[in-house]
């Protein structure tokens, strides 16, 4: 056999390989193009307003706003009750305060006392911020028959009440280390542990108020996965 002819053989053979591996190649590129195309396709034709219309989503959503309707009608009754803020009330409101509430935190203070302008400040803070807790204050000089009734002998004397029936007291500032810089973090912490107000692990009102924008954000999202979610 002629060496030149075997030679050539051989190269056409490896000229067949390469073309059929491109070949391949080739093809494999076109079909994952025309995938990438029906997909971005797919993504495209998404409908805004056929996926808001939804069942599924509008029933989540329904579900949301009653839920945020039923919380709202329960959070404006509690302040009708005096929720919310840092009351001082008189001797005579006295029973029906620590009555009309199932959570209730009772500051006897002396006007005259600097740690009791202390706990005021912290106390002020925490009322809107624990909506279910009534939170309120009475004068001791001008209260004597409960300040006897109660045994209310150091001030400040916080006296926590659970269904109209004193549970516990914060007497001076013995539980929270005995100094007069403690945080309201820290008086929020010892209410905590007793049982008296609940830890709050996110700002209720800023979700509910985010709540509508984060809706439609959302469902932005699902339509184009590049929009800022922020």
């Amino acid at each position: 056999m002629d060496p030149n002819s075997v030679k050539s053989a051989f190269s056409n053979l490896a000229l067949g390989q390469v073309m059929a591996a491109a070949a391949r190649d080739l093809q494999k590129e076109m079909l994952d193009q025309d995938k990438a195309q029906a997909s971005s396709s797919v993504n495209q034709e998404v409908d805004l307003d056929e996926l808001i219309d939804d069942p599924e989503l509008e029933k989540l959503h329904a579900e949301r706003i009653a839920a945020l309707k039923k919380e709202a009608e329960k959070r404006q009754i509690l302040k009708n009750q005096g929720h919310g803020e840092y009351r001082e009330i008189t001797e005579g409101d006295f029973l029906g305060e620590v009555t009309g509430s199932e959570l209730v935190i009772c500051h006897f203070y002396h006007k005259e006392f600097y740690r009791c302008k202390i706990m005021d400040k912290h106390l002020k803070s925490l009322a809107p911020k624990h909506i279910g807790n009534k939170f309120i204050k009475l004068d001791a000089e001008n209260a004597p028959f409960f300040v006897a009734k109660l045994a209310v002998r150091t001030l400040p004397c916080v006296i926590l009440f659970r269904k109209g029936i004193a549970v516990d007291r914060l007497i001076g500032f013995q539980d929270l280390g005995g100094k007069d810089d403690f945080t309201t973090k820290a008086l929020e912490n010892l209410l905590i542990k007793k049982g008296m107000v609940s830890e709050k692990k996110n700002d209720d009102e800023d979700a509910d108020d985010d709540y509508s924008d984060g809706f439609h954000r959302n469902v932005r999202s699902s339509v184009d996965p590049n929009s800022d979610s922020d």
